[in-house]
């Protein structure tokens, strides 16, 4: 069964087609004309120097002649984003390049389009010389079988390429989509266009035979008169309409696919600024056609409406598993406009009805005489499958006996040592174990969730960790802990429930179980039901792990708050909602529960409280305490440190004691996480918030807000991490304890005594902080530190470098931090 992923973005598609891995064979490359035979169109292939080193055409390139072209067949639809060219150098015998160039594209190899880019240009810059490679994206990328490369330079001269095409195959199968075309708003005194602009078809009033921005793999931001795409007029991104101009109060649009399909469902990316005048679709109605007559029993589905928050979302269409190869929809106003910027749809491959395909098409004939060999690849795959299978389960099995070996070996072991006399051992642990005793405190968390992958590939690329790894993997110790959401995602609390310990001759054994925790949040007494009519939207502070997290404010919280010391203004309270996303499955769903009920179980001065939760009806939310001054990071960095000896007035200058009272704040609440075995794993000052009289709370939605994006890092296109925070142990393997949450500390008072001025290790890219890191773990005094903050005194300094300790068990715990920066502020 094969399934069509909705892309991301393009920007994750960028895998090389084959002109260089050699997956594109040779009679798949053809060309205008070639010079001789040693430069025919095979050897236009990017890097190689097969032939005499390039494709290059029979006649010289002029200013005006676009007819010498190099041409790749795909043999199926793929998006392509990025293209490759080089010249010919071919050992010094030849030296030409293209300057500039032209890419040519056909779906069904008839019809050719010219692509252009955003602003509506058709020439690539290309090579400077015969050597380098050059690689240019595509923006907008294009939906392609055949591409065609076609050379262009202004004064006459001999031109040779090789190329490669970057992209990946287009999986949704859609071929054209027709529609209306776009219109224009006039909106708050400016004009904004909001027809498809980069639409590859026939446009008058309506589009034809073509692709454009609702395949393009991005969608538009929560406010349409802005653009993800730089120096574009208003309203780019979107495709939008206006009630008045259809008089049925709806949009027709057709899609055309490449062969008969079951449809699963169909996501369109709406605008819903409804304030605007601007909502998502009221009803969707869908008819199907597998040959020349549609059917008549449509599919009908309508949204769920939405008028407490304004963000653009992707509304899920269920299409019932109808087989078509294409789709008729009609999308009914909900208000005065509608607006898309996406369109993508989920099918399994369709069992196909002979009758149903064309007789013209010859990639759907059947050779009598080729059954019999048909059948025996068939079985022959059969077999091979059956024996991978087979492998697969034997190595499953072996792997099991081989685990329940090694336990038994430990459990052994583990029993020995503890029998033998104290003295002995001692004895024994102090001359045998000094050299892996710093590999072996860490408790090992393996990360659930399936975005987290691997975050040891980063050390791998460290010659030395070849040499240790398997040495790591034998001193970590056996602990499991659980972990709240998947990591790399967003920030949330890892919780690890200690049932058993032992303790022999001064070291510690844990033995830590996972928590089965109820998920019915709304009979707890301190998780009552808030009504969701009472949440005014203010602000969307950003994307969480589960949806959005919005700024709101609550009217008449103080009920629910009746445990809630000091005085309760009647006044609506802001408080920050964090929903669900609609199309969250259920392992979603049970994770947003479980994490509901982990938060409601804190309860400290200096944590962020969860107030009340909205579950008896979708889209599910947790309503958490906002601070009235915003997070830290951002009220730092309005402030300058006061002079020593001047008396406090003004209200944009903070002072030194100020700063070590909010630092032992947060040590105080990390001291209260750490009690209960909770590993926070995204401490920050972009995850603290600030209330009246620096009043300080940890919060861990930092991530979810947009500002921070620059703060987090990703790996290999999947997990994304805050570096700049984390422990080398972390970033390199996948260990989060309290000692990491320690480092992060650390760095968070950095933070605090520069007052956010600039990032941790601002010099540094992402790249080189992941080589500081393997500094770290090789231990040779050539990691670098971050430097001491002009006020900061040398003993809170070597409060820092203790936190950054190589060793997590020479790291001080949250009680020591604490007590000592109480010391510190007395």
């Amino acid at each position: 069964m094969l399934t069509v992923v909705l892309l991301n973005t393009f920007s994750v598609c960028r895998y090389p087609l084959g002109m260089t891995g050699g997956q594109i064979q040779d009679e798949d490359i053809s060309a205008s004309s070639q010079w001789s035979e040693s430069t025919a169109a095979r050897y236009g292939r990017l890097d190689f120097d097969d032939g005499d080193g390039a494709w290059c055409p029979d006649v010289m390139a002029e200013p005006n002649n676009l007819k010498e072209f190099l041409q790749i067949d795909l043999h199926t639809l793929h998006f392509v984003t990025l293209v490759g060219t080089q010249g010919r150098h071919a050992d010094g015998v030849g030296n030409e390049f293209a300057q500039r160039y032209k890419v040519k594209y056909s779906r069904d190899g008839t019809r050719w389009v010219s692509w252009r880019d955003r602003q509506g240009r058709q020439i690539i810059e290309g090579n400077s010389n015969a050597y380098d490679v050059v690689l240019k994206d595509l923006e907008p990328p294009i939906i392609a079988r055949f591409v065609r490369f076609m050379p262009v330079t202004d004064p006459s001269m001999i031109v040779c390429m090789r190329v490669e095409l970057y992209g990946c195959e287009w999986l949704d199968g859609l071929v054209t989509y027709s529609a209306p075309a776009g219109q224009q708003m006039s909106f708050r005194g400016q004009q904004i266009y909001l027809n498809d602009t980069v639409y590859d078809g026939a446009i008058s009033y309506s589009m034809t035979e073509g692709l454009g921005q609702l395949t393009d793999g991005s969608w538009g931001l929560d406010d349409f008169t802005k653009s993800q795409v730089y120096g574009v007029w208003p309203g780019y991104d979107y495709v939008g309409w206006i009630n008045s101009s259809f008089p049925g109060g709806s949009v027709e649009m057709t899609f055309e696919f490449d062969r008969v399909r079951n449809f699963t469902s169909m996501k369109v990316h709406c605008n819903n600024m409804y304030t605007w005048g601007v909502k998502m679709f009221r009803q969707a109605v869908c008819y199907f056609r597998t040959d020349s007559d549609w059917e008549p029993n449509p599919v009908v589905f309508k949204p769920k409406a939405d008028n407490i928050s304004p963000s653009a979302r992707f509304v899920t269409v269920a299409l019932g598993n109808r087989m078509a190869s294409a789709i008729r929809c009609r999308f009914a106003f909900n208000d005065i406009w509608m607006m898309f910027s996406e369109i993508a749809f989920q099918s399994d491959t369709a069992v196909y009805n002979t009758s149903l395909v064309p007789r013209d098409d010859p990639s759907h004939k059947i050779d009598d005489s080729s059954t019999r060999i048909l059948i025996g690849c068939l079985v022959a795959i059969i077999v091979i499958l059956l024996a991978i299978i087979i492998i697969i389960l034997w190595r499953q099995v072996w792997q099991k006996m081989i685990e329940k070996a090694s336990q038994r070996m430990l459990d052994d072991e583990l029993t020995t040592c503890l029998s033998v006399q104290r003295e002995a051992f001692t004895h024994r642990h102090s001359s045998l174990s000094s050299d892996v005793e710093s590999n072996s405190t860490y408790e090992r968390i393996f990360p659930m969730g399936s975005d987290y992958q691997e975050p040891s590939l980063l050390l791998r690329k460290l010659p030395e960790f070849q040499a240790t790894e398997n040495l790591v993997g034998l001193v970590t110790r056996r602990s499991r802990v659980r972990v709240s959401g998947p990591a790399g995602i967003a920030p949330h609390y890892a919780e690890a429930d200690i049932v058993s310990q032992q303790e022999a001759t001064g070291a510690h054994s844990y033995r830590v179980t996972v928590v089965n925790m109820p998920l019915s949040p709304g009979r707890d007494g301190a998780l009552e039901e808030f009504p969701r009519e009472r949440l005014t939207f203010k602000e969307k502070l950003g994307e969480g792990q589960f949806g959005e997290v919005h700024l709101c404010e609550a009217e008449g919280m103080q009920e629910f708050m009746k445990d809630h010391c000091g005085d309760i203004s009647d006044e609506p309270m802001l408080v920050a909602v964090k929903t669900l996303r609609e199309d969250a499955n259920k392992n979603a769903r049970n994770d947003f529960l479980k994490e509901i009920r982990i938060i409601s179980r804190l309860r400290d001065p200096n944590i962020i409280r969860l107030l009340a939760v909205c579950v008896e009806s979708d889209p599910l939310c947790m309503i958490t305490e906002y601070m009235e001054n915003g997070d830290l990071n951002q009220f730092l960095s309005r402030h300058e440190l006061q002079e020593e000896g001047v008396l406090a007035g003004n209200s944009s200058t903070i002072s030194y004691r100020i700063l070590i009272r909010m630092a032992s704040q947060i040590s105080s609440g990390m001291k209260y996480l750490s009690s209960l075995h909770f590993v926070h794993r995204d401490l920050a000052t972009r995850n603290c918030l600030v209330g009246t009289n620096n009043t300080i709370k940890i919060a861990d939605f930092g991530m979810s807000r947009n500002l921070y994006r620059g703060d987090y890092y990703r790996i290999q296109g999947r997990a994304v991490l805050p570096i700049r925070w984390m422990s080398w142990e972390s970033i390199l393997l996948g260990k989060f304890t309290m000692a990491s949450d320690v480092w992060a500390f650390g760095v968070t008072l950095w933070e605090i005594l520069t007052l956010c001025k600039e990032q941790p290790y601002a010099q540094f890219t992402d790249e080189q902080v992941i080589e500081n890191t393997g500094e770290f773990f090789r231990d040779q005094n050539k990691q670098v530190y971050l430097p001491k903050p002009h006020c900061c005194p040398d003993s809170v300094y070597s409060l820092m470098l203790s936190c950054w300790k190589r060793n997590a068990k020479e790291r001080p715990t949250f009680l020591e931090i604490h007590s000592t920066l109480m010391e510190y502020h007395d």
